[in-house]
């Protein structure tokens, strides 16, 4: 009989990866790239920003000629390119760029490539959440949050992120499961050196892969802290948990010195300034939204009024059930002797971790609650406490439920339809293809390289629209030019550069162009009403094509004087 149920456990487990594996997977490669996922390309390539055609025109068909595997490239090449031209740590970049390098040639599929190893690490983190769970609660509790990271649409929506969240996701959930075994075992009085070392070593890796693993990290100290005063009077080998402790702490600090000083150079940079100022209380609500983004997600972004509503007072309704489940699964929790040590240390973890962001958010004056991905920092600890409270007996029937409504979220966010991508690149491609049958040229003013990801991400996402429908080049009269063309202009030393160098740049000799310029920082009265491009070509502005989507992009309808 325990032979049997072990196997039906075990199997349990392999169905709930697998459906996690195939969630993951589940159309990879549909949604566009956004900015944050082209800069991830260009450095996981072994490419940097000098690599790119700047300043120049590019054919538009040849753009995906700018992602290609750069081989030869070390780890420390890649982490100088990150050190000069990101503000990131260098590992899930040297990861990526090893993983790339063994599925060369990338080919067409290379954007479901790129994904697929944050979509692993995204397995993997299911696994580690079983392990959480499996010596925190009990076999059940820990399938339980084994399903539950499998259907959430946060992490689904995480793992199909071709970005570094997933990592030290996984990471952070590997770092939980040494916590949670050092603190069985000081309150069981034994010291076990090996695990006190590979938690040290998880978390030394940790900060090498994302800034925001200190967090996590500061974290737990703050509970192995309050874990030693709340049980000094049961623990009797309190010298041996301080000496490890404080070990653990500074071998994990020196291992991290090498890139302080990169920290202090990446800090003062100009892309960490983009997070705006907390108004008021919003910060609380944006966070009770993403606990809500957790668990459910129904389509509510850029849907008819009346959709949203209804979705959205769906999503509120079951919020609120779940929150009900939980806080009465964790009080019984709190109230048994052999969970409530558990619970006090993934509560505290929890808790530390929001301390903290709200410590960035009103005393650093940056509002990190605006973006949702950030909180995979304390999303483990969180899946494990839901799992816990719906594995205590009263809630388990519960439990289908829960994993039901994360399915159908989980089939909306692989559909494109909820957490869709920041400035909606898709969208841009298709009111630039308005009219299919006449040539583009897509031109980008740019102040610093995220503007160039982010032209990059309208460039490819255009490209692969206008390469579904064929158009007649035959009244293109320049041979040498791609009829659909893009071009990086600096804005430097102001705006006026971007329309003198405009002026200059060689373009098809058509009679008719659609020039659509992008100007990130530009308000709509910036745009001149026409312009006078290379040649004989004479561009008017029209003001029912302008468009704002985080940036705006104004249509310019152009032709050849001298082909009219």
């Amino acid at each position: 009989m325990m032979t049997r149920r072990l196997y039906l456990h075990y199997l349990g487990l392999a169905g709930v990866i697998v459906i996690g594996t195939l969630l993951r997977f589940w159309h990879l490669g549909l949604k566009p790239l956004w900015m944050d996922e082209v800069i991830t390309a260009i450095f996981s390539l072994g490419k940097n920003y000098n690599d790119l055609p700047l300043d120049v025109v590019f054919p538009l068909e040849r753009v995906q000629e700018i992602f290609t595997f750069e081989p030869g490239v070390s780890c420390s090449q890649i982490a100088e390119n990150v050190t000069t031209q990101s503000t990131h740590p260098p590992l899930f970049f040297c990861s990526m760029y090893r993983w790339l390098g063994w599925m060369t040639p990338l080919g067409a599929e290379w954007v479901e490539k790129l994904r697929s190893l944050p979509a692993l690490f995204g397995v993997g983190a299911i696994g580690a959440i079983y392990g959480v769970n499996r010596i925190a609660f009990s076999k059940t509790s820990a399938i339980i949050a084994a399903a539950i990271m499998a259907v959430s649409p946060f992490a689904v929506y995480l793992s199909q992120e071709a970005r570094h969240y997933t990592m030290p996701m996984l990471l952070i959930t590997l770092a939980l499961l040494g916590l949670v075994q050092i603190q069985r075992d000081i309150f069981e009085r034994r010291i076990r050196y090996w695990v006190w070392l590979l938690w040290a070593i998880i978390n030394s890796i940790g900060l090498y892969v994302h800034y925001f693993f200190a967090l996590a990290f500061i974290a737990e100290i703050a509970t192995l802290f309050v874990l030693i005063y709340w049980g000094k009077a049961k623990i009797i080998n309190k010298h041996q948990v301080w000496l490890a402790l404080i070990f653990s702490t500074i071998g994990i600090v020196i291992s991290f010195i090498p890139w302080l000083l990169v920290i202090l150079s990446h800090v003062r940079r100009s892309e960490t300034s983009w997070l705006p100022s907390p108004t008021h209380i919003a910060p609380l609500y944006q966070t009770l939204i993403s606990w809500v983004l957790m668990v459910i997600a129904l389509p509510v972004e850029n849907q008819p009024l009346p959709i949203t509503v209804i979705y959205g007072f769906l999503m509120v309704i079951f919020a609120i059930w779940v929150g009900f489940q939980v806080v009465k699964g964790l009080k019984l929790l709190w109230l048994q002797n052999t969970t409530y040590l558990t619970t006090l240390t993934l509560l505290s973890f929890t808790i530390f971790v929001l301390l903290q962001f709200f410590i960035i958010v009103y005393f650093l004056g940056k509002d990190i609650t605006i973006v949702p991905r950030y909180n995979f920092v304390y999303y483990p600890s969180f899946c494990a406490l839901i799992a816990a409270s719906f594995g205590i007996k009263n809630n388990r029937n519960s439990v289908f439920i829960f994993l039901l409504v994360g399915l159908i979220s989980c089939a909306f966010v692989v559909s494109n339809l909820v957490f869709q991508k920041p400035f909606q690149p898709e969208q841009v491609a298709q009111n630039m293809n308005l009219e299919p049958s006449v040539p583009i040229i897509l031109v980008v003013g740019y102040s610093n390289y995220q503007d160039v990801a982010l032209g990059l991400s309208f460039a490819t996402a255009l490209e692969q629209l206008r390469s579904q429908n064929p158009r007649d080049k035959s009244k293109v009269l320049n041979s040498d030019i791609s009829p659909d063309s893009f071009a990086f202009l600096q804005k430097n030393p102001d705006l006026s550069a971007v329309w003198k160098n405009l002026s200059q740049l060689p373009i098809p000799a058509t009679s008719k162009l659609n020039l659509w310029v992008v100007g990130p920082g530009i308000r709509k009265r910036d745009y001149p009403q026409r312009l006078e491009l290379f040649g004989q070509t004479s561009c008017t502005i029209d003001p029912a094509q302008h468009y704002r989507i985080g940036v705006p992009y104004q249509l310019y309808r152009c032709g050849n004087v001298g082909l009219r």
